[in-house]
């Protein structure tokens, strides 16, 4: 008499490995961590990458704006409604404290003022700011007077450093980053966001050197983008003079 023998489990009846258990977890883990993810750190996410894009657009059009009218346009000043102060450009009333001129660019979001805002809010405090050199006595700002001067002979001034640490300040014109600290230091234009603590401006000596001027120095050119952390938030790009040359001399506007 012939026992009988069972067949051998096909594939589909054998259920997962212990290697196909792990990677199913992993995920599940993965897909849990997101979901738990404090709703307040999800909205810092998103309002830092938002900001990155507005700062990115704003560039963009400063350098539109430039191959357009020969100039870039000067800072919005807190009474102006979004306008470049002066309208019409030349020397800026507030070229290192001012705002970003979004109502002349036409950019937006901007809050009821009409002043470009980060993705942090329409706050006051959350308004875009941007500043620009006075190089060769307000050229890059005075319609045609890029190119009167002439590329080889245009030295921007705007300094970037990775902190505020031993930056020197003894007057506007000549504020510079402590050694080896210097990320640029002939930017033609820098436009930055106060970021998540605009409203206390933060406590470090990187946080309160931006924005110019503060309540114990004077507005000066240069500015502090630090490596993001619990002490500096703000998020700043900046213009820099071979991509404006670049820009302007592929649109015929120089040399």
């Amino acid at each position: 008499m012939k026992l009988a023998v069972s067949p051998a489990p096909t594939s589909v009846e054998r259920g997962f490995t212990l290697i196909e258990l792990a990677i199913v977890m992993f995920i599940v883990t993965l897909l849990l961590g997101g979901m738990l993810l404090p709703l307040s750190a999800q909205q810092d996410v998103r309002a830092y990458g938002e900001t990155q894009k507005i700062l990115a657009e704003a560039r963009d059009a400063l350098l539109g704006y430039a191959m357009a009218n020969d100039r870039l346009p000067c800072p919005a000043s807190s009474t102006s409604n979004g306008v470049e102060d002066p309208p019409g450009g030349g020397p800026c009333n507030h070229p290192y404290d001012g705002f970003f001129p979004a109502a002349t660019l036409g950019l937006a979001p901007v809050d009821t003022q009409g002043y470009l805002v980060d993705g942090w809010g329409a706050e006051t405090v959350n308004r875009v700011r941007y500043s620009i050199t006075v190089a060769n006595t307000s050229a890059f700002t005075t319609a045609s007077g890029m190119k009167t001067t002439g590329m080889t002979a245009l030295t921007p001034d705007l300094q970037i450093c990775t902190t505020g640490t031993g930056m020197a300040t003894p007057t506007p014109d000549t504020a510079s980053c402590a050694a080896n600290t210097s990320l640029a230091t002939d930017a033609v234009a820098v436009i930055y966001s106060l970021g998540k603590n605009a409203a206390s401006s933060g406590s470090g000596t990187d946080e309160t050197h931006n924005p110019n001027p503060q309540a114990t120095t004077i507005a000066d050119r240069a500015f502090v983008g630090a490596q993001q952390g619990s002490s500096f938030d703000d998020q700043l790009v900046w213009l820099s003079k071979s991509i404006l040359f670049n820009r302007l001399v592929a649109a015929g506007r120089l040399p």
